[in-house]
């Protein structure tokens, strides 16, 4: 998507939520920041997450996140959209 992100990921026992949300802003501010040669914020601060608490949950929200943008017009076919990769289509 051009201006924001989806994620879906399972959180294991070493790192919070926080702290990979801070690793990826960091790391990809500092890449989106060197390719552009400038410098300066790249992410609002705030996030929104949701919880899953079983596997229906996963598969629902892993099709939105990659149906995303085709319902974005984006693209007329998912498989025509260069970022997507999942299982669950």
């Amino acid at each position: 998507m051009p201006d924001h992100l989806h994620v879906l990921l399972q959180l294991g026992d070493a790192d919070s939520l926080s702290a990979y949300v801070d690793r990826l802003k960091s790391a990809s501010a500092r890449s989106v920041n060197q390719c552009l040669k400038r410098s300066g914020p790249v992410w609002q601060r705030a996030y929104h997450d949701h919880q899953m608490r079983n596997e229906e949950d996963v598969k629902v929200v892993a099709r939105y996140v990659v149906m995303n943008p085709l319902r974005a017009r984006l693209v007329k076919r998912i498989a025509d959209y260069p970022h997507w990769d999942a299982i669950w289509v």
